[in-house]
């Protein structure tokens, strides 16, 4: 084992850049494996074989949390806001949580019981570029274009409130104190 040998070493030769440490470097692993190295008792490679597909193996070396999604479909990670595309299977998501993939290769996954689901990443750290804004003379046609995708869009999912869920209905009473003998008398009390 290194332990601490190779910094103690770099520190009694003196050297305190990169370059240097790099070119001592083989010399030391060379003296190294002199002192320390032993030959294995049998030269056969003893390892298994891994039989495990590559997804698979990179489902497992990657980091996965499980974000809530909101009522708009949409849930933060990593200072960024994803928006889950509206679909048959993203609508039942809502109040549910899903399982995100950040894998090793820079990739990232939504999913729900194992089933990737598309999604749209929003950057809160996003910068506005002079280039980004729309000048005067081309914004009503922004607009307009703007207005067309939101007609087009489906209608949003009916979320019911935890009152309408338990089946809440309003029986027509204020709400206060009841109308008693109570409140009779103090009305009676305060006008003698």
């Amino acid at each position: 084992t290194l332990q601490d040998r190779l910094v103690k070493e770099l520190r009694v030769e003196g050297i305190s850049d990169m370059e240097a440490g790099n070119a001592y470097l083989q010399g030391f692993k060379e003296r190294h494996n002199a002192k320390f190295a032993k030959a294995p008792a049998k030269p056969d490679n003893l390892h298994r074989a891994l039989n495990v597909e590559p997804d698979r193996l990179a489902d497992v070396l990657c980091w996965r949390e499980n974000r809530y999604v909101g009522k708009q479909l949409t849930f933060s990670y990593d200072r960024k806001r994803i928006m889950l595309e509206e679909n048959d299977l993203t609508r039942g998501l809502v109040g549910k949580y899903v399982d995100t993939y950040a894998f090793i290769d820079g990739r990232f996954e939504v999913r729900s019981k194992g089933r990737s689901l598309p999604y749209t990443i929003f950057d809160m750290d996003q910068r506005v570029t002079h280039a980004a804004i729309t000048s005067n003379k081309n914004l009503s046609a922004v607009l307009e274009h703007i207005k067309e995708m939101q007609d087009a869009a489906p209608p949003k999912p009916k979320v019911r409130t935890n009152s309408e869920k338990m089946g809440y209905k309003p029986n027509g009473r204020r709400q206060g104190r009841p109308s008693g003998s109570r409140s009779k008398k103090k009305i009676a009390h305060a006008a003698e």
